[in-house]
């Protein structure tokens, strides 16, 4: 198992997680990244929502792209 402060807990598969509500998620994959932000869409999986949007944050709301720019 490897645990990234920022991201997931990788863990070598096959894996199943028992979840809040009882049912069992099931992962036959050599590693998987097991979600710990609680931001996934495919939560319990990792599906890199934990990760800054870099050029959203960058460009900010007013900036256009303007045609022969």
């Amino acid at each position: 198992m490897s645990v990234d402060r920022a991201g997931p807990v990788l863990v070598e598969g096959p894996v199943e997680i028992v979840l809040d509500d009882g049912t069992i998620a099931r992962s036959d994959r050599f590693t998987v990244a097991v979600c710990t932000c609680r931001r996934s869409r495919t939560y319990s999986w990792c599906d890199t929502s934990h990760r800054p949007r870099e050029g959203a944050a960058l460009r900010g709301p007013s900036a256009r792209w303007e045609k022969g720019s």
